[in-house]
């Protein structure tokens, strides 16, 4: 009976059988699907098993490079040393024209690059090569060749070498740096501190940094960057280049972990225009800019401070196509303008010669100008191109704590204006007033008023009295002072 009862209560009956087995297979198919979600994650992640198969396939494509310069020796100047010291004869041999001390010598720096064609294209930074009088490229088989500079572009530090060679070299393409994500793997190569060919993996950490140019577009890594690892590539996991190394952020010098690649689409157009031309040739304005921030859209009545507004407009395309200082140029060439070094970028993309159309904001409007773009001249012609303003007309003075007067030649020379800038000089404040607090100074210049042109006080008056009446809070104000423009919002009380 024992035995019986065991043997019964270990029957499974057919019903329970079958949904212990649904259960099985469930939880097989539930596991199933877990590992496979991992494995996408991972997959989706890019985690490498080894970088070593990357490494094989471009790095035949990298290279060193070794720059010469020769450096003229310092001038000793004669009679530092009083006649009979100790250190005379020491001094005598600095001078003396035969010392070998006073003999050129070369001086060496190091860099990387990359090459992009067969045919011996290899691209670094401008500051690798700038002022050198031998450039000597080190391949990864330990071959030398001497290279020539087709052009470079020290804007965004890039330059453009060739070298000749009888067989076909191998080399990399640029890829699409705007897929590329925070959090990516990537890997930089080059020749840090001298010691060759050297490898290094990180991540990106940050995305469009700008570090001093009005081109940047940096992709911060903590990828080892060392020095002499300038010019040299940062791949992404396909093996194509979306960054060319350029700076460090280091307070000793060695990578810390903060180091920035130009974006692959930035670099790519202007190696194109190198080629082509042997220079860059960016689209021009012609206008000085700058940002806004919530006072002066407040002051414009505008939602919130996008756009980029217009401080100084020169002799060139815009001047002829009707922008005046004071417009917020908020679209160029159907794209939206976030800020004043966006607007820059998309400039410097576009075709020189080319007619685009600029949406502004000027007076609460938007206004559609159509501006032909010139050829961005160096910085040397652009500091001479100034907007010639109409004459200023006879004085006036004094409104909300603020004297006024029209310049006068007496107030120009006294003030040490500039005969081409027009408007009204502030003579005196009342350093109680909002308008003192807001930043205005004796000796400003106030050129334009809720973007527009001011002659008389009589005109600045009537523009702050119909802000007023339109219920604002603040006006905008566009001034000049020691000759830099600058725009300061006077709030009313």
């Amino acid at each position: 009976m024992r035995q019986a009862s065991i043997a019964k209560s270990t029957q499974v009956s057919p019903v329970e059988y079958i949904v212990k087995t649904r259960r099985l297979i469930l939880n097989l198919i539930f596991l199933m699907i877990i590992f496979l979600l991992q494995t996408k994650v991972l997959s989706a992640r890019g985690v490498p098993e080894s970088f070593a198969d990357l490494v094989e396939n471009v790095g035949a494509a990298v290279v060193n490079i070794t720059t010469t310069t020769k450096v003229e020796a310092p001038v000793v100047p004669r009679g530092v040393v009083p006649e009979g010291s100790p250190f005379e004869e020491l001094f005598r041999d600095f001078q003396n024209p035969n010392s070998p001390r006073q003999r050129p010598r070369n001086a060496n720096a190091l860099g990387s690059g990359f090459v992009i064609s067969s045919d011996g294209f290899i691209v670094t930074n401008h500051h690798v090569i700038n002022g050198a009088d031998q450039i000597t490229i080190e391949f990864n088989d330990g071959s030398f060749r001497d290279a020539v500079v087709i052009g470079s572009d020290e804007n965004i530090d890039i330059a453009l070498l060739k070298v000749d060679s009888e067989t076909n070299l191998e080399f990399v393409n640029f890829g699409d740096s705007d897929i590329s994500r925070v959090g990516d793997w990537v890997m930089a190569m080059g020749n840090p501190l001298g010691q060759g060919f050297s490898v290094s993996v990180g991540i990106i950490s940050a995305r469009n940094r700008e570090l001093a140019g009005n081109y940047d577009d940096y992709i911060q890594t903590d990828a080892a960057i060392n020095r002499g690892n300038s010019g040299g590539p940062l791949f992404n996991m396909e093996g194509q280049v979306v960054g060319v190394n350029t700076a460090i952020l280091s307070p000793n010098g060695g990578s810390i972990g903060i180091g920035f690649s130009m974006a692959s689409n930035v670099v790519e157009p202007v190696v194109k225009q190198l080629k082509e031309f042997g220079e860059v040739r960016r689209g021009w304005l012609g206008v000085s800019i700058g940002d806004l921030n919530q006072d002066m859209a407040d002051a414009l009545g505008m939602a919130e401070p996008r756009g980029s507004i217009v401080l100084e407009v020169y002799d060139g395309p815009s001047k002829d196509a009707g922008l005046l200082a004071s417009d917020v140029i908020v679209m160029f060439d159907e794209k939206e303008v976030g800020d004043s070094g966006e607007l820059v970028r998309i400039v410097g993309d576009t075709t020189v010669g080319r007619t685009v159309d600029v949406i502004v904001l000027r007076q609460g409007e938007r206004i559609k100008v159509s501006v032909k773009l010139g050829q961005r001249p160096t910085n040397k012609e652009l500091n001479a191109k100034v907007a010639t303003p109409e004459p200023a007309k006879p004085n006036e003075d004094a409104i909300d704590g603020v004297g006024l007067s029209e310049i006068t030649d007496t107030l120009r020379e006294e003030y040490s204006v500039d005969p081409a800038i027009s408007g009204l000089i502030i003579v005196s404040i009342d350093e109680a007033s909002s308008a003192y607090e807001n930043g205005l100074r004796k000796g400003d210049i106030i050129t334009d008023v809720a973007q527009k042109p001011v002659n008389t006080v009589k005109e600045v008056a009537e523009l702050v009295s119909s802000a007023k009446s339109e219920g604002r809070q603040s006006v905008l104000l566009l001034v000049r002072r020691e000759g830099q423009p600058r725009f300061i919002v006077l709030k009313f009380n």
